[in-house]
């Protein structure tokens, strides 16, 4: 993501929670922790065959 994608991105949470940072970065953290849930259950779901020995990361790189 470019600089000022993240910037507007960025400015969007912060709007959305009406300039709270800390609930913007709350709920930020939720979300993480969905797509984290998700990703466990997409793993389960899938066969390695389907994905060619793909396996999803749980971190950043």
């Amino acid at each position: 993501m470019e600089k000022d994608e993240a910037r507007n991105a960025l400015e969007e949470v912060l709007a959305y929670h009406g300039g709270d940072a800390l609930a913007a970065v709350q709920t930020l953290l939720e979300d993480c922790r969905h797509l984290r849930h998700e990703l466990v259950l997409a793993e389960g779901a899938m066969s390695a065959g389907m994905t060619r020995g793909w396996r999803p990361s749980y971190e950043r790189k």
